[in-house]
C-alpha cells in the first residue's frame, strides 16, 4: 500500500535528485533547526490532508523550496526563480515524468506562491500546493 510514509519517502528522494536541493524536511516547519545555515537549500514537505476516493488516494501536499538570501537581498530573486524551479520539476516528475510512470500522479492544478523572510533566518523562495493521486491497495480482510 502507498501510505504516508511512503509518499512522504518518495518526494523526498525526487527533491534530492535535484542539485538546488541538500536537505529535506517534513511535519511542521516549526520543528526544523532552520537557523542553521548548512541545511540549505531545503524543501520542507506538509502533508495537509488526504481523501479516500474508492480505489485511491488523494493528498494534498504542500512543499516549501527555499535558500537563504544576502543580507543585502541582492540574490532574492535568484533565489526565488531557482527554488521555483525546484517545485516545477518536481510537479513535473508527477505530471509527466517516472513519479508518474510509478503511480503517484498529480491530480488537478498546482498553484505556486512566493515567499520571502517567513522564518528565523532571512530566506526566500516558492510554496507549491498540489494533489498527487496514489493506488489504494488497502485488504479489507
Amino acid at each position: 500500500m502507498i501510505g504516508y510514509y511512503q509518499i512522504l519517502d518518495t518526494i523526498k528522494a525526487k527533491l534530492l535528485e535535484d542539485k538546488f536541493c541538500k536537505t529535506t524536511s517534513s511535519g511542521s516547519i516549526f520543528n526544523v533547526a532552520l537557523n542553521k545555515q548548512d541545511i540549505y537549500p531545503i524543501s520542507h514537505i506538509i502533508v495537509n490532508s488526504f481523501a479516500e476516493e474508492g480505489e485511491a488516494f488523494n493528498y494534498n501536499i504542500s512543499v516549501l523550496c527555499m535558500d537563504l538570501v544576502n543580507d543585502d537581498d541582492s540574490n532574492e530573486e535568484d533565489v526565488i526563480n531557482t527554488q521555483s524551479m525546484v517545485a516545477i520539476r518536481l510537479v513535473e516528475s508527477l505530471r509527466r515524468g517516472n513519479l508518474f510512470r510509478d503511480l503517484y500522479q498529480l491530480n488537478g492544478a498546482t498553484t505556486y506562491e512566493f515567499f520571502t523572510d517567513r522564518f528565523e533566518d532571512k530566506v526566500a523562495g516558492c510554496t507549491a500546493t498540489f494533489n498527487v493521486l496514489v493506488s489504494n491497495e488497502m485488504s479489507i480482510r
